[in-house]
């Protein structure tokens, strides 16, 4: 035996790593499912999609087992690791993640899956309680309300802009032209505006002599201070 096989030996008996038994491999996948049921529930009750993906909560459930499963096959064997990390890497990913709390989502399944396959289970349970709190807290907080916005259409006349805005300023504390378009004798305004009585607001601009259509909406954009 050469200097080489002592050392290969050598190198893989320090990282050949503990064996876990049949009975602990049952126990952490079933922790596992727990809380991989527990994230579904939760991204269940704090989405606010118009169409909830029940497909991709399932997969954040799938994910986490998945994820404790190839922990507890590669800290058994550092040569099997490394061959499944070469496995693994010609993975990708196409699919797009359009809603940033999704991605939240999917680093939250993965840490779990990596806590529970190393054998913290309590990691895993106090840090998903952790980062429920802490997501339905701020989730929930009190935030500025958005402002609204004012869609005018109207026969361009003289002074016409000037009665516009004289009764945009009566009923708002804040207000800011976003758009003015005049085509053809055609007004078009759009106007961003914190209005304090709406019905007044559009009837008394619906009031106004060549003014056709008036609308008031609100949005879900995001508030700027």
């Amino acid at each position: 035996m050469n200097f080489k096989d002592i050392f290969k030996n050598s190198f893989l008996e320090a990282f050949a790593g503990s064996q876990v038994s049949g009975g602990e491999t049952v126990v952490i996948l079933l922790c596992t499912c727990l809380v991989a049921i527990y994230i579904f529930g939760i991204y269940r009750v704090i989405t606010r999609k118009t169409f909830y993906s029940k497909t991709f909560n399932i997969s954040l459930a799938a994910l986490a087992v998945i994820t404790a499963i190839v922990i507890l096959t590669v800290q058994s064997n550092v040569v099997l690791s490394l061959g499944m990390v070469g496995a693994l890497s010609i993975v990708r990913f196409r699919t797009a993640v359009k809603d940033p709390m999704d991605l939240v989502f999917l680093f939250w399944a993965i840490s779990v899956g990596i806590a529970c396959g190393a054998g913290m289970l309590e990691i895993a349970v106090i840090g998903s309680l952790v980062l429920t709190g802490l997501i339905f807290v701020l989730n929930y907080l009190p935030m500025a309300k958005a402002p609204m916005i004012l869609v005018i259409n109207a026969e361009s006349e003289k002074g016409q802009t000037v009665e516009i805005m004289e009764a945009v300023k009566k009923y708002s504390k804040y207000h800011k032209v976003k758009s003015r378009n005049l085509t053809e004798g055609r007004l078009d305004m759009v106007l961003e505006l914190w209005v304090t009585k709406e019905e007044e607001l559009v009837e008394q601009i619906a009031a106004l002599p060549k003014v056709h259509n008036v609308s008031l909406m609100s949005h879900d954009g995001e508030i700027t201070f």
